[in-house]
């Protein structure tokens, strides 16, 4: 259930990683090296060859396609984000900066071998985006969307997630009135067997937009924060930065007490999505 508060995710909320470049780029988690070698092996990696980064960010999914001799046009929507991008990767010839949303970036079609997007695809009009997405690319690109799943509350530690669990009832379930019976631990299997996969990149099915040879892999980390560096993190989220500043200030306050009293750390689980698709025709 929502009320009019809204879920903290819509689309007007997506500058508002521009406000904090450093943070996103100190806590935010890494994908894991094996991902990254899956989307090269799919697209058929040859130096030279031309990608297309949608919502880079501060580069997090950017530095292993340079790496790998890819030509990088990475899109974002922030000025300081895409100053960030620009400083970044200064030594690399084949790496430009386009500032602009995705929906409005003018580009060239029939022009990439590759589009990607590591957890920002959900911020794009997919009635615009997937459909321009498969313009864009040559015959046989590829499009690879990457997204994160966290069990936010640790899953071996009953007491604090009890704590953690009644910090938010109070601070953010009450503001979202989201009914918090129905969140349950992320599991692989759990993800592998759920209808609603696919509903976290804004669609269902890439298929749909007339893409073929489509797959979905997940990998599975666990992370481990410190109380400090995971209040930072929450901070980084669209849900818990819109949240009321009372709300917020009690709830990073209740959650970093409760992770400090049973040892400073905390602990999650997390499953890494990569969904492809091929432009065939």
């Amino acid at each position: 259930m929502e009320t009019n508060n809204g879920t903290g995710w819509e689309r007007h909320r997506r500058t508002h990683f521009d406000e904090i470049v450093v943070n996103y780029d100190r806590v935010r988690p890494e994908y894991p090296s094996v991902l990254f070698e899956d989307v090269c092996r799919y697209s058929g990696l040859k130096k030279g060859k031309k990608a297309l980064e949608i919502g880079a960010g501060t580069g997090k999914a950017t530095a292993p396609f340079i790496e790998a001799g890819y030509d990088v046009t990475a899109i974002e929507i922030g000025a300081n984000m895409a100053d960030f991008l620009t400083e970044r990767f200064k030594g690399y010839k084949g790496f430009n900066v386009v500032t602009s949303t995705f929906e409005d970036a003018l580009l060239e079609e029939n022009n990439y071998d590759l589009i990607y997007a590591a957890s920002a695809f959900h911020w794009v009009d997919a009635e615009i985006g997937c459909p321009k997405a498969f313009r864009l690319l040559k015959i046989r690109g590829a499009i690879a969307l990457l997204r994160y799943n966290f069990n936010y509350i640790p899953p071996d530690d009953e007491e604090l997630s009890e704590e953690i669990q009644a910090v938010y009832e109070k601070h953010f379930y009450s503001y979202y009135t989201w009914d918090s019976s129905n969140i349950k631990k992320i599991t692989k299997k759990g993800f592998e067997e759920d209808p609603k996969l696919l509903s976290g990149y804004g669609f269902e099915d890439l298929s749909v937009y007339g893409f073929s040879d489509v797959l979905m892999n997940l990998y599975e980390a666990t992370l481990t924060y410190s109380a400090d560096e995971w209040i930072v993190f929450l901070d980084t989220l669209a849900n818990h930065r819109n949240l009321p500043d009372c709300n917020r200030v009690s709830l990073y306050a209740g959650v970093k007490e409760a992770i400090i009293k049973h040892g400073g750390f905390h602990k999650v689980d997390c499953i890494f999505q990569l969904y492809m698709g091929r432009k065939s025709t």
